[in-house]
């Protein structure tokens, strides 16, 4: 459905690097870096954007999920996350509210957005 997402970061340099470390397991990279605007992605195709902050208004939580080929990719995900200092929202697990095969886990990342690795295969 979607073809590409961008949010609004307060410090793009630091959030791309967040990114290049967290994305990297899960077999996306940096695929277009114009300095304050980034894309991430695979084969060359962005499909995750980060811009700065272009309004005052008081920041809102995103939520972004990102596609893991494997359930080994999503705890690698995790633990990439914590040693890049994010705060873990929920440890990888099923979570069958939404499917029985939903394994998934959520951080923040430094601007306090849930982001999130998830693989759909069953275990």
């Amino acid at each position: 459905m979607l073809d590409h997402l961008s949010i609004q970061v307060a410090d793009v340099k630091a959030s791309a690097k967040f990114y290049d470390m967290v994305l990297a397991p899960l077999g996306y990279e940096r695929v277009l870096d114009f300095g304050e605007v980034v894309g991430f992605g695979r084969d060359g195709r962005p499909q995750f954007w980060l811009g700065p902050v272009t309004s005052s208004g008081e920041a809102r939580e995103v939520h972004v999920a990102f596609e893991a080929a494997d359930r080994d990719k999503v705890a690698e995900f995790l633990n990439v996350a914590v040693a890049a200092g994010a705060e873990v929202l929920h440890e990888p697990r099923v979570f069958p509210e939404y499917h029985q095969s939903y394994f998934g886990a959520f951080v923040r990342d430094p601007d306090g957005n849930n982001v999130e690795a998830v693989c759909h295969l069953p275990s």
